[in-house]
C-alpha cells in the first residue's frame, strides 16, 4: 500500500497539532493533497483508468471544501497551509 501509518503520522505532524490529531483540517487537507499527487502520478502512466479518474475528482473536491471552510472561518490558517503545500489560489 502506498500509504502506510507511519507516513500518515508524519503528515499529520507536520501538518497538523500532533501525530494523533487526525482531525484538523490542516492535518485533511495534507493528507489529501498526498493523495492527489500519488493518484496524479497513477494517471499518467494509466490514461484510461477511469475509476481512479473519478476518485481522483472526489478527492480535489473534498480537499477544495476543506480549504473554503478554512478560508471562510481563519484566513490566517488558510493562508499558511496553503503557502506550506505550495497550492493555487
Amino acid at each position: 500500500m502506498y500509504l502506510a501509518p507511519e507516513k500518515k503520522k508524519e503528515i499529520f505532524a507536520k501538518h497538523g497539532k500532533s501525530d494523533i490529531d487526525t482531525g484538523s483540517s490542516e492535518g485533511q487537507i495534507a493528507l489529501f493533497t498526498y493523495r492527489i499527487t500519488h493518484l496524479t502520478g497513477h494517471l499518467k502512466k494509466n490514461r484510461k483508468d477511469f475509476a481512479t479518474q473519478r476518485a481522483l475528482q472526489l478527492l480535489v473536491g473534498k480537499r477544495r471544501s476543506l480549504l473554503d471552510y478554512l478560508k471562510s472561518t481563519e484566513i490566517s490558517r488558510y493562508r499558511a497551509i496553503v503557502k506550506e503545500l505550495g497550492l493555487r489560489r
